[in-house]
């Protein structure tokens, strides 16, 4: 298990890049970063703006696997758990091809999953499949304290997508910072929000760290529909 190569799950995302920052400080070899593109809605998959990964892996210098799933249906769905086994299933091919594909296989994989069970049961039971180890290291920690390291790392931070009362449009592009995470302590007292957005109140794109060489750039529009909203993003570059 000591030989052989890391893989990193990333979405572009706070949390798998923080796992992946993670890794590469504690010397695990991440050969490979791999992302999937739901359509429409996932259970198991952070969804907006999963393109900018290639961006990301770009200024990292790390290759990116895409993974290009049929649509999860997500929006219509009997029985959860039958749902998240279903959409692990490209991924877990996607990594079953690389670990032939690599010299020594897949020995370990790097995920961002905060409290979630549904999905790092899921993932741990992936990566017994595949012989592998994993690494999660924001599991069951205090979301301040992570979040507060990852702006002490430098990693720079834009939300770009909300859906929980208490986040309204001006949320929309917002980096997080330290005011914003006293915000987001008091929206968590008053409506449960969670700091770090595990239950899907918002979303976000890391668009510069430690770990990139280039900070990466967007130009956007903001949708709003009263409740909820996301950035569409029309352009994007590493500068």
């Amino acid at each position: 298990m000591t030989d052989g190569a890391w893989v990193s799950l990333f979405s572009g995302g706070k949390d798998s890049s923080w796992a992946l920052y993670r890794a590469l400080e504690r010397g695990h070899p991440v050969e490979h970063l791999v992302t999937v593109h739901p359509e429409g809605d996932s259970y198991m998959y952070h969804v907006p703006a999963t393109r900018l990964a290639r961006l990301a892996a770009e200024s990292i210098g790390i290759p990116l696997v895409e993974v290009e799933p049929d649509d999860f249906e997500a929006d219509d769905v009997l029985d959860s758990g039958d749902q998240g086994d279903a959409e692990l299933e490209p991924l877990e091919a996607a990594l079953r091809e690389l670990d032939v594909e690599l010299d020594g296989g897949i020995t370990g994989v790097t995920a961002g999953a905060v409290e979630s069970e549904y999905q790092t049961t899921r993932i741990e039971s992936m990566a017994d499949r595949l012989e592998a180890n994993v690494f999660a290291p924001l599991w069951q920690e205090n979301p301040r304290d992570l979040a507060d390291a990852m702006l002490d790392a430098g990693f720079e931070i834009r939300i770009i997508r909300v859906a929980a009362y208490g986040l309204d449009e001006s949320w929309l592009g917002r980096t997080l910072d330290a005011d914003a995470l006293d915000e987001l302590e008091a929206l968590n007292e008053e409506y449960g929000v969670h700091i770090l957005g595990e239950g899907g109140e918002f979303e976000t794109l890391v668009t510069d760290g430690p770990h990139m060489d280039r900070r990466i750039e967007l130009e956007y529009e903001t949708e709003w529909d009263g409740s909820r909203g996301t950035l569409k993003i029309e352009d994007a570059w590493l500068a």
